[in-house]
């Protein structure tokens, strides 16, 4: 079991972290047995968020009585103080604990400071010296905020996509973390799916010792594969390396994470899935994502109406219509040549 320290924490996590997103996709018997056996298996550092629906509540219902072996890192959306300790509250009855690790700002717009006129980091810091939080952090999705968040030292530590589909400023931002003694928390490390190679991908991970990966998992299967993946020692070789350039030539350029910022859309368009079709069909099991039923999921990309929303909202600005309407076009011939 590989462990680290995670930043100016002093917490010493699993280096491989249990995302707990996914978990709202599952039922609640079914996330409470994977939980526990990732909390057997080894891995003691849980992600999770009071917008990821249920995830909170189940984890509090598998864990709650093993609160002395596992960390929680949680997030909340609120941008003023009132509604942070409102959700902090929340999370705190959920999760069914008395404090939370790691309390992060969840992906805002803006590098919450004191003094500012929302009052959210002075809520934090009351909480903190409350003892409901031990850390206070931030989550983002844009290089330029999380940077500044990380030369601010307000926070102990970042969470930000990294994966082996990274541009060189993603690994030197992860570089300032560690010159900076933030604890830099990975998310999107299968960058939303699209890298099926576990394995590799963790290999990869295994080379930014200050980066903890949290890895997302809605079934045991998938988590089966993690703890498979934890007995082998972590470390690149040219079969790794192979699949990583490979990835890296079929995926380069701009392709949709799957982070959803972009939602809800006024058409009704699942833009996060639909915007990387092409991507995810040559990539995965396609069968099921031919019928009728999908084919008319996809359809509503006709009804697009420019209105911009998801352009606006999108973290990595892309040019989301644009990327949909090709995903469409893509799709509709893959269709057409695998129904003949």
């Amino acid at each position: 079991m590989i462990k680290t320290i995670l930043g100016r924490t002093n917490l010493e996590v699993c280096k491989e972290a249990f995302g707990a997103l996914p978990l709202q996709r599952c039922s609640m018997d079914e996330a409470v047995k994977i939980l526990r056996k990732a909390l057997d298996g080894g891995i003691n550092f849980f992600d999770t968020a009071r917008g990821y629906s249920d995830s909170e509540e189940k984890i509090g219902n598998a864990l709650s009585g093993r609160r002395n072996e596992f960390y929680i890192a949680t997030k909340t959306h609120a941008r003023n103080g009132e509604d942070l300790t409102k959700e902090l509250n929340t999370s705190l009855e959920k999760l069914k604990t008395d404090h939370i690790d790691v309390y992060q700002f969840h992906n805002p717009g803006f590098v919450p400071r004191p003094g500012d006129e929302n009052g959210l980091y002075e809520a934090a810091l009351a909480a903190k010296a409350q003892g409901k939080i031990r850390f206070i952090s931030i989550s983002n999705h844009k290089l330029p905020l999380a940077k500044e968040a990380v030369e601010s030292g307000l926070f102990d530590t970042l969470q930000f996509p990294f994966s082996y589909l990274s541009s060189e400023d993603d690994i030197n931002l992860v570089k300032l973390c560690a010159e900076k003694n933030v604890g830099f928390i990975a998310m999107k490390a299968l960058s939303g799916g699209l890298i099926t190679d576990i394995f590799a991908a963790r290999a990869w991970m295994s080379q930014f010792a200050n980066v903890v990966p949290i890895w997302g998992i809605q079934r045991e299967s998938e988590l089966d594969e993690l703890l498979e993946a934890m007995k082998e020692e972590p470390g690149l070789n040219a079969e790794y390396e192979k699949q990583i350039d490979t990835d890296r030539k079929e995926l380069a350029g701009d392709f949709c994470r799957g982070c959803g910022y972009c939602l809800p859309c006024p058409a009704d368009i699942p833009i996060n899935l639909a915007a990387r079709f092409s991507l995810f069909l040559q990539r995965s099991p396609w069968k099921r994502f031919v019928t009728p039923e999908y084919q008319a999921i996809m359809a509503r990309i006709d009804n697009c109406s420019q209105c911009g929303h998801c352009t606006s909202n999108c973290p990595y600005e892309l040019d989301t219509p644009a990327l949909l309407k090709k995903n469409y076009e893509w799709y509709k011939d893959f269709v057409k040549k695998n129904s003949a």
